[in-house]
């Protein structure tokens, strides 16, 4: 009943996360894209010390009308202001982080086949690397400023691929990828909870005072905006990747992580390009070629049979090391229903699932989950035996 219970929790929360993070990812695409699409103002009342911008567009059946101050204007009588979606979109995440990840850090963090760690060690490094990736990130942007956004776009994408190849000692791809994308999101949240909201609150109180307020704390808040929205594409890939063991089970998937990371930067790269009037078609051809090189080099082998192997071999080693998990009523702690729907006990199923099982448990080596049930690679070699001889239960 506790593994039942948990199911349901990660349900609701993860459905929590899906739902703020379209919200947040939604606000940050289309500030971005207005920001990219702002005019001259027509009258030239507006102009040149108040409104830097504005815009005309129809949605809905209505027309708007969308203008920028230079700085800020008199305060109007009500503000919107966009934050909630970040933390909710952060909160809810840490809590799925906690609820899935470090409630059954043994299960979906330990990975026995990189490291020897216990729960309670792997969660803290997952936790400390949260903290790690804000401060390092934070302290670049601070050094740096405005003027060496290049130089700060290389610096971190070192860093991230550093991070993905630290991680890569302790923890199994499926958790360095999810790792990873936390402490980018963090990132992302700690923009808007420490820089981007604190600086829109020192451009009010400065209006409100009376003052002519600083333009530094718009630069600094935009410069965050701007980092969010690189950040969006790379983030939202991990969110997915855990159904995809193609390329967390990669034998190098920090490497293949930090590709695909890369490269979805780089098309939200041309977007804004695009949304400031240069399309740059070299962006997308590129990005589709490096996946396409990617994908052909990820590409895993082709079964070589080799020593028979008889079925009921096979049999003995999906009921001890997969079946724990793939079954109507799982064995395993903190399983509840069998992954994905696929059930391992009967030898029709088996046969019926021989593809899965060569794509999951030899290829990508992600079952058994952390190898918690300790599948031995001579028990996998036998398994990819019997399924390069056809995968015959006779």
């Amino acid at each position: 009943m506790e593994a039942y219970a948990g199911e349901w929790i990660q349900l609701l929360i993860r459905w929590v996360h899906l739902v703020t993070g379209i919200a947040w990812i939604g606000a940050s695409f289309y500030f971005v894209w207005l920001d990219n699409h702002l005019r001259a103002p027509r009258i030239a009342s507006d102009a040149p010390d108040a409104v830097g911008g504005e815009l005309w567009a129809i949605h809905g059946g209505g027309f708007y009308h969308v203008q920028k101050y230079r700085v800020a204007p008199d305060l109007p009588p009500t503000l919107h202001w966009f934050k909630w979606e970040a933390y909710s979109t952060w909160l809810s995440g840490f809590a799925l982080l906690v609820a899935m990840y470090w409630w059954h850090a043994d299960l979906f963090l330990v990975d026995r086949n990189v490291a020897a760690i216990d729960a309670s060690t792997a969660v803290a490094i997952s936790a400390s690397s949260l903290l790690a990736g804000w401060l390092v990130y934070d302290q670049l942007c601070r050094r740096l400023g405005f003027a060496h956004e290049r130089l700060l776009a290389v610096l971190m994408s070192a860093f991230i691929a550093g991070s993905a190849w630290g991680l890569a000692q302790v923890f199994g791809g499926r958790a360095v990828f999810l790792q990873v994308g936390a402490m980018m999101g963090t990132m992302m949240a700690a923009n808007v909870l420490f820089v981007i909201i604190p600086a829109q609150r020192k451009l009010v109180e400065a209006k409100a005072q009376g003052r002519a307020p600083d333009a530094v704390h718009g630069l600094r808040g935009r410069q965050r905006s701007v980092h969010n929205n690189y950040f969006t594409l790379p983030v939202l890939f991990t969110m997915i990747s855990n159904h995809y063991p193609m390329t967390f089970g990669h034998r190098h998937a920090w490497i293949v992580l930090v590709c695909l990371l890369v490269l979805a930067a780089y098309v939200r790269h041309f977007f804004n390009l695009r949304h400031r009037g240069r399309t740059v078609w070299a962006i997308p051809v590129t990005a589709s070629l490096g996946a396409l090189a990617l994908a052909l080099a990820m590409a895993p082998p082709q079964p070589v049979a080799g020593p028979a192997v008889t079925f009921a071999d096979v049999q003995s080693i999906i009921h001890a090391r997969c079946s724990t998990c793939h079954a109507v009523q799982p064995r395993q702690e903190g399983i509840a229903s069998a992954p994905k729907g696929v059930l391992l006990e009967t030898p029709a199923q088996i046969v019926a699932n021989a593809a899965a099982i060569r794509q999951q448990a030899i290829v990508a080596r992600a079952m058994p989950l952390g190898n918690v049930t300790g599948m031995t690679d001579d028990e996998r070699a036998r398994v990819a035996a019997w399924i390069a001889a056809g995968a015959r239960a006779d």
